[in-house]
This record gives C-alpha cells, structure tokens and sequence, in this order.
C-alpha cells in the first residue's frame, strides 16, 4: 500500500516543478536587483523621493556620451554582420557544411573568459603596432562579439530548406537573385537575432574599452561603473542604468517585431525573373 501511494504521489510531479528552482534564482538575483536599481533611481542622498537622479542623466555630456556608445555598438554590429554572414553562407555550404569543426573554431572561443580573449589580443595588437585607442577597441569589440553573430546565422542555414534554391534555380534565377528573393529573407531571423546579441552588449562591454580604449573611447557602461563605485552617486547611476534597461527593452522588442517579419516565405511575387 505504502509503495502505491508513493507512486500516485510521483505522477503528481509536473515538468512545471522542475522549474521552480530557476524561477527562484531569477527573483533572487534577477528581479530583486532590478528593484533595488530602480529604489536608488528615485532616491536622494538622504533617502528621500526625488528626481534629480533622472535630470541628472539628461544632461549634455551624458547624452553625447550616449550617443557615442550607439554609434560604437552600430559600427561593432555592422561590421559583425560584414564577417560572420559571408562566414555563415561559406561554413553552411557544401562541403564544408559537412566538417562541424569549423564552425566550432569560431565558437570555441566563446568557452573561454573575455578578459583573456582581450589580453591576447592587446599583445597582438601591440605586436603588429596597433595603438590604443579607437581603432583598437572596435577590433576588440568585434573580436569578442563575432561568434555571437555567426551562431544564430549559421543556425538558420544549416535549417534552411534547400528546396527553395532548387526551385528558385529551376525558374531560371541566378545565383544574385536566389540569394536576394530566397536565402536573404529565410535567413533574416537569424540576422536580426544576431543584431540583438552583438547590439546589447556592447553598451556595457567597459572592461574591453578600458583595456584597449582611451579617454576618448569611454562608453556609457563604463560610466555607469564609475558612479556606482562612488557611493555618493549610486542615485545617478542607478537612474542611468534604468534608462540603459529601457533601451535594451526596447531593442529587444523591435528586434522581435522585425524577427516576426523573417519568418516569411521567399519572395516569390510575380516568378523568380522579376
């Protein structure tokens, strides 16, 4: 009888259960943290309501400041995009999508710490006479983000089905337009994936800017940490790292809208010759 019971009481555990201890992580050092930050935002020195955290943030400096991280992470993102896609069609192709080592050559550096993937690289870049400065933290920035681009590019045409190039190559397209009217639009989910996760990142990617940047190649994550490490500027920091979140939230959200759009079937308007 014992044994019965014990086995109708196992049937009540769900998948759903399992979940719980994840669910209890992300409150705990998710959710509470995020809390915390948002508290702060609206707190003064003597812990009272106040705005001026926020007024604070807007201000000139910190707005050029932003704006400087926008165009560093554009620039990361366009020319991560330049490498990884071409990559991506190269590795995902015959023959070579037949040897899975080479796309693990790209992504096995993912497995180790950045602080050293940097390191490396600053001696390399010192080597070859590559000065710190603006030059050297975009190569370092794409340097660190690229596999983040190529997986998910690589990821979509390994998937792809190849039956619309067939097809597309049997109405008479060229390799031009079978790319533009099928490969391009199958594979946009993967793009605008990989955009998300180079194009984030990057505005709190301090510690690289730090290690191969200089005074005029700050961005606003490093920024961010040099008021937390005052404690009379947590309110500030705090209020910029709320509106940082706002804008990550918001990237993500257009990147959903657009990624919606990828899941599209080849343009097939009016025939493979238009």
């Amino acid at each position: 009888m014992k044994i019965k019971k014990l086995l109708k009481r196992g049937n009540d555990f769900r998948p759903t259960f399992f979940a719980f201890p994840y669910v209890l992580i992300c409150i705990i050092f998710v959710v509470l943290p995020l809390v915390l930050v948002l508290v702060y935002a609206f707190m003064d020195d003597g812990g009272g309501f106040t705005l001026t955290n926020f007024v604070e943030v807007f201000t000139k400096d910190n707005l050029l400041l932003l704006l400087k991280t926008l165009g560093i992470a554009a620039l990361t993102t366009v020319l991560c995009l330049l490498i990884a896609y071409p990559t991506a069609l190269i590795l995902a192709s015959k023959p070579f999508n037949r040897y899975v080592i080479l796309a693990l050559m790209f992504i096995i550096p993912m497995w180790m710490n950045f602080v050293l993937r940097i390191i490396a690289l600053r001696s390399l870049l010192y080597m070859i006479g590559v000065d710190y400065g603006f030059a050297a933290t975009i190569i370092g920035m794409v340097y660190d983000f690229l596999p983040f681009m190529l997986l998910p590019i690589y990821n979509v045409l390994m998937e792809m089905d190849k039956s619309y190039m067939e097809a597309a190559t049997d109405l008479g397209a060229n390799s031009f337009l079978t790319f533009f009217k099928v490969t391009l639009p199958l594979s946009l989910k993967g793009i605008i994936s990989g955009i998300t996760m180079v194009f984030m990142p990057v505005f709190s990617a301090y510690a690289i800017t730090g290690m191969l940047g200089d005074t005029n190649t700050t961005i606003i994550g490093g920024k961010i940490n040099g008021l937390f490490e005052m404690t009379s500027t947590w309110g500030v920091g705090s209020a910029m790292s709320f509106v940082l979140l706002i804008l990550v939230f918001l990237t993500m959200l257009l990147g959903n809208v657009f990624s919606g759009k990828g899941d599209n079937k080849p343009l097939a308007k009016g025939g493979a010759n238009e």
